[in-house]
């Protein structure tokens, strides 16, 4: 999907939705803890001064040198499940994340997502 060695360089790449709209800027990315591949990433959202992070798969994402494209549109984007600017996703807020999307969580009691 993504090489694991080039995640820091898509920190502050804009994240566009399929139709090439603007949804925020990429935070950061979260491997999924099984693979150790990019799952979901945060994108910066909000208006000045109430940014907040919100969380989008990156199954199927695209990235160039400008923009990281994923398929979801910047509404669902907008909705997802977010946290503060310096916040942490909870354990218990992980499954909430994947049902917004509609994906299988198959939480074994065990951590699916890292910061990396």
């Amino acid at each position: 999907m993504f090489p694991a060695e080039n995640l820091r360089d898509w920190h502050g790449q804009k994240v566009i939705d399929p139709q090439g709209d603007k949804i925020g800027e990429l935070e950061a990315v979260y491997v999924d803890t099984a693979t150790d591949e990019p799952a979901f990433a945060t994108v910066r959202v909000g208006i000045l001064g109430r940014h907040r992070l919100a969380f989008v798969p990156l199954d199927g994402a695209t990235v160039s040198p400008s923009a990281v494209r994923v398929r979801y549109d910047k509404k669902q984007v907008g909705d997802a499940p977010s946290i503060d600017t310096n916040g942490e996703l909870a354990a218990n807020d992980e499954p909430s994340v994947f049902a917004h999307y509609g994906l299988p969580y198959g939480g074994s009691g065990a951590r699916r997502l890292a910061r990396r």
